[in-house]
């Protein structure tokens, strides 16, 4: 096993997140990857709805094994404390969840203006045979969530004629914040959700909406939401204030007074809600 990077990110991923209870938090996994693709190993931190940080966050529900499971996948600056916390919530709204750590386990810092590979999609099939093995998931209903670079991953691992073409295993759901919708003539295998911001200046809504017009008749749903004055990472609340990045501006909708009101806008139950029926 290679200890390095499980130890970083340990540090990089709940420092700030836990604090005094991280030892209450899921668990950092290891797991194989695809054949003839490297690294051997994969890591990731799952969260499960029973134990952990999740059963704390989930209060007084009750779900019951076997759990409808998610696959998350992070953006270019690699795994964080926010993909952390999306595990967390899942577990804490009866889903396991499984985020994966694309960059670390392949010694890479940040893939932010570097360009994407498609070590992410190729990770994110990696990850649904990893959960459709462990007892406590529903093989049959996993779904994979992603952002940014992560959600273009995702738009790619669902695709018919990209991704999907080389797997008989299915996601259930796919949903991808702030993706660059480069998906050419897309045929989606299964129901999509794509939320964008109409200011986002890195991945423009311009292109979700081409994608979604030029999309195949027999490919599942796709659809489309794009929230007027947002930003690229307008669900990531450590974006607060923004920041310019690379030319591009970042930030959490959560300091935009008027937009408030729109907590849908963030990763919250009533978004989640729209692919949770997929899912269950």
């Amino acid at each position: 096993m290679r200890t390095a990077p499980l130890i970083s990110l340990l540090a990089i991923g709940f420092a700030s997140m836990l604090g005094a209870a991280a030892g209450h938090a899921g668990a950092l996994v290891e797991f194989p990857n695809l054949p003839d693709r490297a690294p051997a190993k994969l890591q990731g931190y799952l969260a499960r709805p029973d134990v952990g940080f999740s059963a704390v966050l989930g209060g007084a529900s009750n779900p019951v094994a076997p759990y409808p499971a998610v696959v998350v996948l992070h953006g270019c600056s690699g795994f964080s404390s926010h993909s952390a916390k999306i595990a967390d919530q899942l577990g804490s709204w009866g889903y396991a969840s499984l985020t994966v750590d694309s960059l670390g386990p392949r010694g890479i810092a940040t893939r932010c203006g570097g360009g994407w590979a498609p070590d992410q999609a190729f990770d994110a099939y990696a990850a649904l045979r990893y959960l459709s093995q462990l007892a406590f998931v529903d093989a049959a209903r996993v779904a994979l969530l992603g952002q940014s670079m992560g959600g273009a991953a995702a738009l790619y691992a669902v695709d018919r004629g990209l991704f999907a073409q080389y797997f008989n295993e299915r996601f259930r759901a796919a949903i991808a914040y702030h993706p660059n919708c480069g998906v050419p003539a897309a045929s989606m295998t299964a129901p999509t959700l794509v939320l964008i911001g109409e200011a986002d200046d890195w991945n423009p809504a311009e292109r979700c909406r081409e994608m979604v017009a030029h999309a195949q008749p027999d490919g599942a749903t796709i659809a489309l939401i794009v929230y007027p004055g947002a930003y690229h990472g307008f669900d990531v609340a450590e974006l607060k204030p923004g920041i310019r990045f690379l030319g591009h501006w970042l930030e959490s909708t959560s300091r935009r007074r008027k937009m408030r009101s729109r907590n849908c806008v963030r990763f919250s139950p009533p978004i989640w809600r729209r692919t949770s029926r997929q899912i269950k």
